[in-house]
């Protein structure tokens, strides 16, 4: 059973009150006093609690972050980078996961509520609008990273994915493909149009055509989804020779599809990932990739979180930053064999 004020208060025969201010180090609790005190704390194993501690400060020092999935490793570096600014701050953190679920989130707003977190960085791309504005209803500052709807959120931090893409794709043309497909992801909205862009952009400046079914989009960007690509590209009269995959987890679905139809990656199909997730490095071939830099897009949005707080009565000027990443060639793309 967790030690109390009023336990320490027992032992040391004061009041429970004089304990609470012998350990904030009240100036006029004698110095004898808060000695003797704070060493029966130490030696009971007192723990300060941080939830009474916000009902006297009215703060909270805790940061809510609500992410799409757990079990996405994309998500994990970008914590990171939230985590390590967060407690060089001295805040703690609240994580939890929409799964991309409207009754999911309304029960995470209203916890966050409740736990009166004072900021959300919301690094989930499609959390409802209504519910970002019952964050922002309960007095709570919201951020978000590469969410769907950027124009909805006064802070923001984003990474250019018609950049990233336009370099895949550049790349696959320097190697000497004609023949490039596109993956999507119908759930990533404004993403994947960007990166479809990106794509678009660069095989029609180079004079390339884009054949019917070069384009396809899965229903989400889960390996799944690259499976059901590759049954869809292998059926094409002509196969692309290269394709460029939303993100790596898709490109390692479709990967690993390919080689059970008996393709060669890349003598047959080079393939491009996006996001350089940790797994990106140990596929076989390795995958190459464009490296969102997702460390600092938590590290930003938590930056940025803490200038919004560091004065509660001033509202600061709505702030957008864009990161770029860069490409990482790998094994999984080369000249075309045929």
């Amino acid at each position: 059973m967790a030690v109390t004020i009023k336990d320490i208060a027992r032992i040391a025969g004061v009041a429970h009150s004089t304990v609470s201010r012998a350990l904030r180090g009240h100036p006029a609790i004698a110095p004898e006093t808060v000695a003797r005190i704070k060493q029966i704390a130490d030696e009971l194993g007192y723990v300060p609690s941080a939830v009474a501690r916000g009902l006297k400060t009215s703060r909270s020092n805790a940061l809510g972050v609500i992410i799409s999935r757990i079990d996405d490793p994309f998500f994990s570096e970008i914590l990171q980078g939230i985590e390590d600014e967060t407690q060089a701050a001295g805040y703690s953190l609240f994580v939890a996961a929409s799964n991309r679920d409207f009754e999911r989130e309304k029960s995470i707003v209203q916890a966050m509520g409740e736990r009166r977190v004072e900021g959300v960085i919301v690094c989930s791309g499609h959390l409802g609008s209504d519910h970002a504005r019952q964050l922002q209803q309960y007095g709570i500052p919201l951020v978000a990273v590469d969410n769907q709807a950027l124009d909805d959120y006064q802070f923001s931090i984003s990474h250019d994915h018609f950049f990233g893409s336009s370099r895949l794709t550049q790349h696959l043309i320097d190697l000497g493909h004609t023949r490039i497909a596109y993956l999507g992801n119908q759930r990533s909205g404004r993403t994947t149009q960007e990166r479809l862009n990106g794509y678009r952009h660069t095989m029609q400046t180079a004079g390339l055509p884009l054949p019917d079914g070069y384009i396809f989009d899965g229903p989400d960007g889960r390996p799944e989804s690259g499976v059901l690509a590759a049954q869809h590209f292998l059926g094409l009269p002509q196969r692309p020779t290269a394709i460029v995959c939303f993100n790596d987890m898709m490109a390692i679905g479709l990967m690993r599809a390919l080689q059970d139809a008996g393709l060669t990656i890349p003598q047959d199909c080079s393939l491009t990932g996006f996001d350089n997730i940790t797994f990106s490095a140990y596929t076989n071939p390795t995958l190459t990739t464009f490296e969102q830099p997702k460390y600092e897009l938590g590290y930003t949005a938590t930056r940025m979180m803490m200038s919004i707080l560091q004065d509660p009565n001033t509202q600061p000027d709505p702030q957008t930053i864009t990161l770029r990443g860069r490409l990482i060639p790998r094994a999984s793309t080369g000249a075309p064999f045929q």
